[in-house]
């Protein structure tokens, strides 16, 4: 019986698993829906930012298109991922700032995983749209998995690594019809210390997305 909850769960494309006193610490995304959307060309047509946004939380099919469109694995057999990275360093990670807290996204279980619970969107960024979008992106590069580059080349590698992601993230919104845009406008010391980030991990850019107002 419980196996077929969980089928079920995972077929509607959630599960929340909580801990004793109903903190939700991990949402399991369903797997990505490759037929969804439009054409790769008519997405680029349409590829395009947008600052206003719908307070309308994204459907979990849409999140779950969304992450692992930025950086999803799609060779499952060498665990490479949807946006390249110099030397497959795989050095972006993406915090998802959601209004019931800051997620880590895991690619490998395609999964949100709760780094601080309640609501910190507004932190996300200096621009008044960021406190009520449903989602923020937060683009990091950890600095520890670029083992053979130099120091002064970390910052370079993770800003062509971060833009990757974020021009993935432009063209699935495209395909979908979602509004988006990149942000540079960051506090990076005071997320830094909010999101418990490692001393070798480092801020690059913010990315907003939700629904057309």
């Amino acid at each position: 019986m419980k196996s077929l909850i969980f089928s079920i769960l995972l077929f509607m494309g959630l599960i929340i698993t909580q801990t004793s006193n109903g903190q939700n610490t991990e949402i399991i995304l369903a797997k990505p829906d490759l037929n969804s959307g439009k054409p790769l060309m008519a997405a680029l047509n349409e590829r395009s930012s947008h600052r206003e946004f719908s307070e309308k939380e994204l459907s979990h099919e849409h999140l779950s298109g969304l992450l692992w469109a930025a950086c999803g694995i799609n060779r499952p057999e060498s665990g490479k991922r949807t946006a390249p990275s110099a030397v497959n360093w795989q050095d972006i990670q993406v915090y998802v700032f959601m209004k019931t807290g800051i997620y880590l996204y895991d690619e490998a279980g395609h999964k949100l995983v709760l780094i601080i619970e309640d609501d910190q969107r507004k932190a996300s960024g200096s621009q008044d749209f960021v406190a009520n979008a449903p989602v923020n992106l937060m683009f990091v590069s950890d600095y520890s998995r670029m083992t053979r580059a130099r120091d002064e080349q970390k910052e370079f590698y993770s800003g062509i690594d971060a833009g990757y992601v974020s021009q993935n993230v432009y063209l699935y919104c495209a395909s979908e019809g979602l509004n988006t845009v990149v942000r540079a406008s960051v506090d990076r010391d005071a997320l830094h210390i909010l999101m418990n980030l490692k001393l070798e991990q480092h801020v690059v850019a913010g990315q907003t997305v939700g629904y057309r107002p």
